[in-house]
């Protein structure tokens, strides 16, 4: 499922969108709207490389028929395999009764490219890894999974031309392309705890809205908590990324109490290495570390078990 990484990544581009429009131009609701449309996206973009890898599975039996179908078919014609259209994982993606309804919802059908299916099927086709799996007369749950993350990892995403369909496709592919592979990878996993039809859950779209909201309603009292933390920086020439997540930071030390002051500190350490300068993880660690020790000296840090909640 979409995790809180992931979700601590769509308030930041949506408060970063805040910061660049017109001040007339953001109108009640134009906040939680924007966030609403990245979350969507994002399980959008997570549907539709699940819907790739189906398509390239089911091209094997495409092929074989357009080989069969020849005047004077050869003999490898007629032996070209369909095994991977019966791959344990691509069944089990293509049968779940969700997943078909976002294909129809968000019209995923009539995005595909079939040239570039077939390309596709193509590479995957050629390669050592792909005969040895049709040459091998068993199944096993592990090369059946072993294959679907090879058809992911080493053709779609390796692929200029996928990588540009997915940037045509899709607004923001460019932001959450790595984090489409620890998806990927979380659902080669544990496939049965996915639920298309809610992604995320409704305890992740509160925490998302909620810190979207705080950081823009507490937005000048963070600014005071760290200006006096840059010294000689000057606030204007420090990365606006950086800014960004060091009040997301703040907002959850004082604001989030099931939240653990460390978890917060090490996840924007990660979002500004991720998504700002080579020296921003160590900046907003310095920064966020120094106001949290006021803070806690000033007994303003409240936390408690999630599980006692």
């Amino acid at each position: 499922m979409i995790s809180r990484r992931n979700i601590r990544v769509k308030v930041m581009q949506t408060l970063y969108a805040l910061e660049t429009m017109e001040p007339g131009t953001i109108k009640p609701g134009t906040a939680t709207s924007l966030l609403k449309e990245k979350l969507d996206q994002t399980c959008q973009i997570f549907t539709y490389l699940l819907y790739s890898l189906v398509r390239v599975a089911q091209y094997a039996e495409i092929d074989a028929q357009a080989r069969a179908s020849k005047h004077l078919p050869t003999a490898e014609d007629l032996r070209v395999s369909t095994k991977i259209t019966g791959n344990e994982f691509i069944d089990q993606i293509s049968a779940d009764k969700g997943f078909q309804v976002n294909l129809d919802q968000w019209k995923m059908k009539l995005m595909h490219d079939q040239e570039l299916i077939r390309k596709l099927y193509n590479i995957l086709a050629a390669t050592d890894t792909y005969k040895s799996y049709i040459n091998t007369p068993d199944r096993s749950k592990t090369s059946e999974k072993e294959l679907v993350e090879f058809l992911y990892k080493q053709v779609l995403i390796t692929n200029e031309a996928f990588l540009q369909h997915m940037e045509d496709q899709f607004l923001h592919w460019g932001d959450d392309a790595d984090m489409m592979g620890i998806l990927i990878n979380n659902y080669m996993n544990k496939p049965h705890l996915f639920n298309f039809l809610q992604l995320i859950s409704q305890e992740k779209l509160e925490y998302a809205r909620e810190l979207l909201l705080t950081v823009m309603d507490k937005k000048e009292y963070c600014l005071e908590l760290i200006k006096p933390k840059l010294q000689n920086w000057d606030p204007e020439r420090i990365a606006a990324v950086d800014m960004l997540l060091m009040e997301m930071g703040v907002c959850e030390f004082l604001f989030f109490p099931t939240i653990p002051t460390k978890v917060t500190i090490n996840e924007y350490i990660d979002l500004a290495k991720a998504y700002s300068t080579p020296q921003s993880g160590q900046f907003v660690n310095g920064i966020l570390d120094n106001i949290l020790k006021d803070l806690e000296l000033g007994k303003q840090i409240q936390k408690i078990d999630r599980t006692k909640k």
